[in-house]
């Protein structure tokens, strides 16, 4: 039975970076959030697809176990092209087509809305917030985004903010939302929207939690082979929720081991283009670099 809904985009991805190439690669926030999820928990998925959506890339969620019945099939896949540089910190887009993206709208099937942990993976933020008014009491909602929705939808995604148990963000979109240069600041501002924790995604550099009292700094993994970084943040946000649902355990403590293995997975996914990487991934994989995440942080 499915215990991690997560709502978000499907796509394919046209990706470019100084170490190569790929077209049409299988990509999407909840994609990657459910592929990550996958290792630990039963993810459902809710999105849309069109019909040019490769059976082979079906084949592939279908087999990590991902429940594809919350995904609606119209029109065209959306379709991103983008490229890195050498900074391989931040995406520049060179196309964007919504296709059937342009006019979805979530639709919860109705054996999935008792699911208790709840992913709103970077997508339109009134669609987010339609999927909680679906839901029935959900114990833990994490809450991605993006900085196209802060500067488009900012009091849209505040109120769903508000409904959130966690908030995920990168640094850049901590700052922009908050108007400061500070992400204590940031994270604080946030705090008192509701959310009980905070999480800053800062790349290669690692993630910082705050909760009210307290903060935890999670290194990042020094990686020697950087391939293609899309996806990451998006690996982490399912990894995370992703081991949640799987130890049922909301204790503080326990948000420190999910960010670990949220960094973890996401480190992995960066190895090669698109989820290459995460298809070959194993959890003997997953746990070797836990412990060397442990080792890192021990002083």
């Amino acid at each position: 039975m499915e215990d991690t809904l997560i709502i978000g985009t499907v796509a394919l991805d046209t990706i470019e970076t100084p170490f190569g190439r790929v077209e049409r690669a299988l990509g999407g926030s909840a994609t990657y959030a459910s592929f990550a999820a996958s290792f630990f928990s039963k993810p459902a998925l809710v999105s849309v697809i069109g019909h040019d959506f490769p059976k082979e890339y079906i084949k592939l969620l279908k087999g990590r176990g991902i429940s594809l019945e919350g995904v609606k099939i119209e029109d065209k896949t959306f379709h991103w092209e983008g490229f890195y540089e050498y900074d391989m910190n931040e995406a520049k887009t060179r196309k964007t087509e919504l296709n059937s993206l342009e006019n979805f709208k979530v639709k919860v099937p109705e054996r999935h809305k008792s699911i208790k942990y709840i992913f709103l993976a970077n997508i339109d933020p009134e669609q987010q917030h339609e999927t909680l008014r679906q839901m029935r009491k959900p114990e833990l909602v994490v809450l991605d985004t993006m900085n196209f929705w802060i500067s488009s939808k900012k009091d849209q995604l505040i109120e769903v903010i508000k409904k959130a148990d966690i908030l995920l963000l990168n640094d850049g979109e901590a700052r922009q939302l908050f108007g400061t240069s500070s992400l204590v600041k940031a994270a604080n501002g946030a705090l008192k929207l509701g959310p009980n924790a905070v999480i800053i995604k800062k790349g290669e550099h690692g993630a910082l939690m705050f909760t009210k009292n307290k903060h935890f700094s999670a290194p990042g993994y020094p990686l020697e082979n950087i391939k293609d970084p899309t996806g990451c943040g998006d690996s982490f946000g399912g990894a995370f929720i992703g081991y949640l649902a799987k130890t049922k355990d909301l204790s503080e403590q326990n948000f420190r081991k999910a960010v670990v293995y949220g960094s973890v997975v996401a480190s992995h996914n960066a190895e090669e283009f698109g989820p290459d990487r995460l298809k070959k991934l194993s959890m003997s994989d997953i746990e070797k670099r836990y412990k060397e995440f442990q080792d890192i942080r021990e002083f």
